[in-house]
Order: C-alpha cells, then structure tokens, then sequence
C-alpha cells in the first residue's frame, strides 16, 4: 500500500509539472498582474483552435482588470483521469472545457459544481434562458446547470449540387426523395460494388435519424429507456434497408475506402483533379466540413479547375404513419461546454470568463470567437451580432448550421449517469442491426434498451428511484 500511494504521489506531481512545461504560450513563472486573480482554464484544443482559443484568452485578459487566465492545454484522451487527480489532489484547474457526455457523471460523483453554487442564482437562470434549447439541453442534468454550453455542433446533410443538377433532382426534404436520388446514383439492384454512392447511412447516426422519426431515447420524468420505441425501430428499419439493398459486406468495403483517403479528407469532395464528383453524394456530417469545402474550392479555383457547387440542407423528413411523428429541423447535438471542478480557487473568475467566451454581456466578442473558430452561437444573440452575420455572408454554407441550432428538435445524448455507455450502446446495437440483415431490428434494440436500463438503474438519482 505505500509503495502504491508513492506511486500515486510521483503520478499526481507529474499531472502538475507537465502543464507547467507544456503550458504553450504562458511560460510557469509569468508574472500576474498585481491588481488580478489568476484562472488556471484547462482545454483539449491544438493546431489552428489553439490559436483560437488563445486569443479569447488574450481579450479576455484585456477586458476587465480583476482575473488574469492562463489557458492550458491538455491534449490527449486523459485529461479526464487528470482531472480527477487533480480535484483528489486538492490543486484543481478553475474551469475546464469538455464535450464527451460526462456531465450526469461528474456532477453525481461530486467532481463539478452546479453553477449555481458558485454563481448568483438569478444570473445563472438568466443566462441559462439566454441560451438556445440545444446549449440549455447540453449544459443541463436534473434541472441543474453544471455545464455552460460554450459551442454547439449540428449534423446537418451536405450534398453535391453539381452532381444532383446532373439528374435533375434538387436537395432532398423528403426520406422518398432521398432514396430516389441514392437509388439514381447507385442502383439498388446492382451487384457490383460503385466506386461511388448517393447516399449511406451510417451507424452512429442512428441518434439523429432517430429523433427525426419523432423517437426519444429516454423519458427523464420516469428514468425509462426506450430505445425500443416504434419511432427508433422505424428509422433504424430505414436505415438498415440500405445495407440489404446494397449488400452489407459491399458497404462495409466501401467504407473502409473512405479511411483509406489521404489526411482527413472529406469523402464528399473528389479526390482526382478531373473529377466534380466525391465517393458520396449526399453525405451527414458537422459544421467544420464547411471549412474543408472553402478550401477546396478555392484550390481548384487556383489551378484553374472545374470547381462543383456544394449545399447542405437539414435532414429529410419521413412520411408521417404508424410509429413514425416526424420532426421537422430534427437532429442529434453536441458540443463543447465548461465545468468547474470542486476545489477550484478562483470561481468567480472562471464563471466571468465562461460568460465572456459565449457572449452574455458582450454578443460582438463571441461573435469573433466563433467566425474565428468556425464555431457555433449558443445564442441568437452572438448569432444575430453584426459581427457573426457578416461571416455568415462569406460562409453561406454556415447558415443551415445555424439555424438548426435555433431549432427545439436537436436533442443531445441523454444526460444521465452511464451517458458514454448509453451512447455507445445505441450505436453498437445499429452497427449489429446494419451488418446482420437477417436479425430483427426489434430484438436487436430491445437487447440494447434491456442493457441500458440494467446499466442506469444501478445509478439511479434518489430523484428518480421514489
């Protein structure tokens, strides 16, 4: 036991040495200005959001003369174990930027404040209705803030203008229109594996689909799963009918042909010079990719090449019928949030800063904050600035984004503890549903729900076991 609690110790002094070392721009032994509080800011971001991030920092620092933040970067898939030693330890960051499904988690495990334990009650509530519905959903679990929502990211379906103008067919509303068009590009009855496809849905979307179908994963009030509902089962259905009309060893082939592209290459855009059409389509996919387009196609544009036209449009919609409610701008959200862990020294600093970085009191310094990082407004606030408009007017492609965002039906991976298992639960069950054709949705997903519901009864809030 003590050789173990040594261990610990050298394990944990590392956890603070190496920050120090590593800390990017703001060297250990920088001087803080007299008059301010420092606040230690924990974050995930490299390459060109680290100089995002940096540069919030830097006007935040420059705004206001009571905290200085050193921002902190912690790369990697441990900042969580770091984060619980530090917070074990008694030296914790004073707020940390996160977006896997933690926050159930953390908050019942005592690791994060409520944020109304260390901010004014009224200005939390006020600031949690300034929030769109998306950033609401994602910053709260059991009617608490414990996370504030700093950028959201929208699933929304790209497509190549170009190649639907080809066949006379314009951006699909519907699921019928959808199929046509996957059908026109790629037969369903061809044997031959394409090189191209309309249109695949892909497993671990099955949160999105989902919800389009007018489905819900979890009923919060009773703590029920129902990830079996008819409204699930019919979009998991429909999204297994590709693999079964197309073969699910023939698409499982071609997907490993996306992995194989150069970088991180966007499968929507042609690879070969001479081509104006990708391996899709029709593709889903975030926000950022409208980055990826830019840079496209400005390069063809520069080598004097034919440039295609891309759009993106929000996910079609079903015919409405027995178990199916449609929701129209539906969709699966996530994104970026802070927390402030227990422990932390300076929580009002960390509490003006997370403010700062959305927007609350200053829309225009969010709004450089996110054409900077081609990131999302967790209001209509930042969303409706001058600044932020004016990007949307260089960046078209952005706006569709936006406006889901806006919309009530983009719902997050329930907030419940066990959230990273329900999650992963799902999409393993569609997986399952899309590579083994002959075996009933129905079972498949009853499987999972049973499992799920097992997993989340073991930790289930008193709130929720009266």
């Amino acid at each position: 036991m003590k050789i173990r609690s040594i261990l610990i110790a050298v394990l944990f002094v590392g956890l603070l040495i190496l920050p120090i070392v590593f800390r990017g721009r703001y060297w250990a032994f920088e001087a803080i200005p007299a008059s301010r509080s420092e606040v230690v800011f924990w974050h995930f971001w490299g390459g060109e959001d680290r100089d995002v991030v940096d540069d919030v920092v830097d006007r935040f620092n420059q705004s206001q003369t009571d905290y200085f933040v050193r921002a902190i970067a912690m790369p990697g898939n441990n900042l969580q174990a770091k984060l619980f030693l530090s917070v074990a330890g008694g030296a914790p960051p004073d707020i940390v930027n996160q977006d896997d499904p933690v926050l159930a988690d953390w908050g019942e495990r005592g690791v994060i404040h409520a944020i109304d334990e260390i901010a004014p009650l009224e200005e939390v509530q006020a600031v949690r209705g300034w929030m769109l519905d998306s950033a609401q959903r994602l910053s709260v679990y059991n009617n608490r803030m414990y996370g504030i929502c700093n950028g959201l990211d929208i699933r929304a379906l790209y497509y190549n203008r170009t190649a639907l103008d080809r066949i006379g067919a314009g951006p699909p509303a519907t699921l019928g229109q959808l199929d046509a068009i996957a059908n026109a590009i790629a037969p369903f009855d061809q044997v031959v594996n394409p090189h191209q496809f309309g249109y695949l849905p892909d497993s671990r979307r099955l949160w999105a689909w989902g919800y389009v179908f007018g489905g819900n994963f979890y009923e919060p009030e009773s703590g029920i799963v129902t990830v079996g509902s008819p409204e699930i089962i019919n979009a998991l259905r429909w999204m297994k009918s590709y693999a079964v009309r197309y073969g699910s060893d023939n698409i499982s082939a071609f997907r490993k042909g996306d992995q194989s592209l150069p970088g991180k290459t966007f499968p929507l855009l042609p690879v070969a010079d001479e081509d104006v059409i990708g391996r899709y389509v029709l593709i889903m996919d975030g926000q950022w990719r409208v980055r990826n387009i830019n840079a496209f196609q400005e390069r063809r544009r520069q080598q004097g090449l034919a440039v295609p036209e891309f759009g993106v449009c929000p996910l079609p919609t079903p015919s409405a019928g027995p178990g199916i409610s449609p929701r129209q701008k539906a969709g699966w959200v996530n994104g970026n949030f802070f927390v402030v862990p227990r422990g932390a020294r300076n929580t009002a600093g960390a509490w003006a800063f997370a403010k700062f970085w959305i927007g609350y009191e200053d829309p225009e310094q969010a709004a450089k904050t996110c054409a900077a990082g081609g990131w999302i407004p967790v209001s209509q606030s930042v969303t409706h600035s001058k600044g932020f408009q004016d990007y949307l007017q260089s960046n078209p492609l952005f706006e569709t984004f936006v406006d889901l965002a806006a919309s009530p039906n983009q719902f997050p991976t329930p907030q419940v503890v066990g959230a990273a298992m329900f999650r992963r639960t799902v999409e393993g069950a569609a997986y399952e549903a899309m590579n083994n054709v002959t075996k009933p949705v129905e079972e498949i997903l009853a499987d999972a729900q049973q499992r799920i519901q097992r997993q989340l009864n073991r930790f289930k809030p008193a709130s929720l076991s009266e």
